[in-house]
This record gives structure tokens, sequence and C-alpha cells, in this order.
């Protein structure tokens, strides 16, 4: 193509406030301009004066941003859409002139009691620049599909009850969120048949290997741990290629 990015802005999660700056890169065949647009609640409009290759912002509301570059034979392209989502309240003991873009939790998932078959929603935010990206567990195990802000189970089961967090990542760092126990109770009781035979099933796997994990992350008189989770997590994938059956807890 006639004009090629080199260096496409990225999204941020920033503390209402911060000062910085969006970048874009592009390479042509003739000399390049660059113009900034931005989106706020679907109505999308040009910055005056947004004409430059860095886009300097004091963060006030969420909006999203793209660029456009064009050069002087009328090509034209649009850099990718990056959001910038900007949180009212800073964390607490962290200036904001003091902070340099690792992952920071604003917001932690809150214990739950939900019955069997009703909705399960888990939520948690971070910021950092760049945004950072999402990853939850349940009981130190990851969950391969969970990887946004909000964890969302439509008909919720006995199985997913257990001890959820969530890790919070960019280039600069990780942080986790607070370890939360979620309950799902509720349900029919199994037909004696049933029942029998699940007895069985539980003395068949009771006479295989089986590891129980207990990872202590909170005390009552001592900083929280972060090493735990990880611990966890790591031996619970290194027993399962050992053949062990793995229960994983976490406090």
């Amino acid at each position: 193509t006639a004009i090629a990015i080199t260096e496409q802005p990225v999204s941020v999660s920033v503390p209402v406030g911060y000062s910085f700056a969006l970048r874009c890169r592009a390479e042509g065949r003739t000399s390049l301009q660059y113009q900034w647009f931005c989106q706020h609640q679907s109505i999308c409009r040009q910055i005056p004066g947004a004409t430059k290759q860095d886009l300097p912002i004091t963060a006030q509301q969420t909006q999203l941003y793209t660029c456009r570059i064009n050069d002087l034979n009328k090509n034209a392209i649009f850099s990718d859409w990056v959001k910038v989502e900007v949180h009212q309240c800073v964390a607490r003991g962290l200036p904001p002139q003091l902070w340099r873009g690792e992952p920071v939790i604003v917001l932690n998932p809150t214990e739950q009691r939900v019955e069997v078959g009703k909705p399960l929603q888990l939520q948690c935010a971070a910021m950092g620049v760049p945004a950072p990206s999402y990853q939850w567990y349940r009981n130190g195990n990851l969950l391969e599909h969970q990887k946004k802000k909000k964890l969302w189970i439509t008909h919720a089961k006995i199985s997913d009850s257990g001890t959820y967090l969530c890790c919070a990542s960019n280039s600069h760092g990780e942080h986790w969120t607070n370890a939360v126990d979620i309950h799902v109770e509720g349900g029919e009781t199994l037909p004696p048949a049933e029942h029998l035979q699940l007895c069985h099933l539980v003395f068949l796997l009771a006479t295989g290997k089986i590891a129980l994990l207990v990872g202590n992350n909170r005390y009552q008189h001592h900083p929280n741990l972060m090493a735990p989770i990880t611990d966890v997590f790591e031996l619970s994938r290194l027993l399962e290629q050992l053949g062990f059956q793995v229960v994983s807890l976490l406090d």
C-alpha cells in the first residue's frame, strides 16, 4: 500500500487527570499528514489541532481514539481504534506523578452465594499503560476462556464453586486481585442408584494418586503474599503431568 503504519496507538487505563500521549507512526511515498479523531457515546468527532504523530491527553473521561494518515496523492489509512479508559478514583498511596504504568487493581471481585442454574458474574478492573490484559483462575487453575474484566457464567453449577482471583498484566508487570470464595448452592439430590454409583467412583479415585495443594495468601498479622498463588498453579501443572489428580485450594 501507499501508506504503512509502523506503530499503532495502544489502549490505556489511567486515573483521572493523568497526562500522557497516544503515538502513531507511518511511512509513505510522499510526506504524510496526521489527524486524530475521538468517539464518546457513539459520537465521533475530529479533534481540532490534533495533526501531529503524538496526541497529548489529560484524561477526563473514557473515550475511543483513532488517527487518520493521508499523503499528497489523496491516499488515506486509519489506525486501530484504541480505548482510553479513565478511572475517577486513584488507588490509595499511588500519586499519579510517581506511577509508571504498572498494573494497579482498582476494583476487586466480591464473595458471592449463587443458586444452581443462576448467572454468576465476577468483576475486577485495573489501571495500566498499556491497558492490562486479564486472566481468571479458580482454585489456582487457569480458566481458559475467562480473559476479560468480567467473568460471566450463564448457568452456575456446583462445580463452579471455589476460590476465584484474576491476574492483570502488561509489559511492566502483573498484579493480582484479592481471592474471593464463590458458593454455588442448591440443586436436586441424586437418586439412590446414582448416589451409589458416585460413591463407587469416589472410592476408585481414592485409590489413585491425589495431591492436595493449599496456598495461604492472606494472613491476619502479615502483608498479603503473592507467591503462593503462582506456586500452587505451577505445582498443579507439574503434578498433573506426573499423573496426579490435583485439588488446589487458596486460603
